[in-house]
């Protein structure tokens, strides 16, 4: 029972990685799939907003208007009690009473609105920052994952090929020697060639009678009696 319980465990374990590898595997386009659902209610959020900011500004008018209508029917209350018209004076208190209760229920309205504007305008604020660092967050992720991925790919060519690197280096190397060899063997036929040119423009000199083959023995007596004539000259 013991051994079957650990296998029950290591199965669950192998489970549970199973599922978190495809989690991470799928982790970027989760993170980007709840941008786009962020984006959607932080749009959703504003217009939310919007109209209860609308409904805002209408309960400040309510206000506004109903606060200058006391005012003006307090006016003729005084007018009434001024002309000794008690009567009248109490049918207009009275529209001033009905006038301030429903003075008062616009205050609360607008008192709600205000506080609702106020924290809505402080989520949304919050939901931007949010949405703006997650976006931040992504992009690194992505940057750093796409840099992991050309490091790893590099990293498994090199240890891939390791060997073919080096029988291709070889093979360069060779290849290198193979061609000095080539130039210094069009440079040896190219000295040859011009050496050949040479010695048949000699051999052509000495045919034609133009340039003998020895010196003449004359000659290079005239040159040795001048070279001790100028000699004794100098003493």
């Amino acid at each position: 029972m013991a051994i079957f319980n650990k296998l029950v465990t290591a199965l669950r374990g192998g489970i549970n990685d199973a599922g978190e590898s495809i989690i991470d595997t799928q982790a970027l386009r989760i993170l980007d799939q709840e941008i786009r659902d962020s984006d959607v209610e932080l749009k959703q959020a504003k217009e939310s907003l919007a109209n209860i900011l609308g409904q805002q500004k209408l309960a400040e008018r309510a206000v506004v208007k109903t606060q200058a209508s006391i005012a003006e029917y307090e006016g003729y209350a005084i007018k009434a009690l001024d002309s000794n018209n008690e009567p009248l004076a109490l049918e207009v208190a009275e529209k001033i009473a009905e006038l301030e209760n429903e003075l008062n229920s616009q205050q609360s309205q607008l008192f709600n609105f205000t506080e609702s504007v106020k924290s809505l305008r402080q989520s949304v604020s919050q939901a931007e920052v949010n949405i703006k660092n997650l976006k931040q967050q992504v992009d690194i992720v992505k940057a750093t994952e796409s840099m992991q991925k050309a490091q790893t790919a590099v990293a498994m060519r090199y240890g891939n090929s390791s060997a073919k690197l080096h029988t291709a280096l070889d093979s360069l190397d060779r290849i290198k020697k193979r061609q000095e060899k080539t130039a210094a063997t069009i440079e040896a036929k190219n000295e040859l060639e011009q050496e050949a040119s040479t010695n048949s423009l000699e051999s052509k000199l000495r045919a034609a009678g133009i340039k003998s083959t020895t010196q003449d023995a004359n000659a290079i007596l005239t040159r040795l009696k001048s070279k001790k004539e100028k000699e004794i000259n100098l003493f």
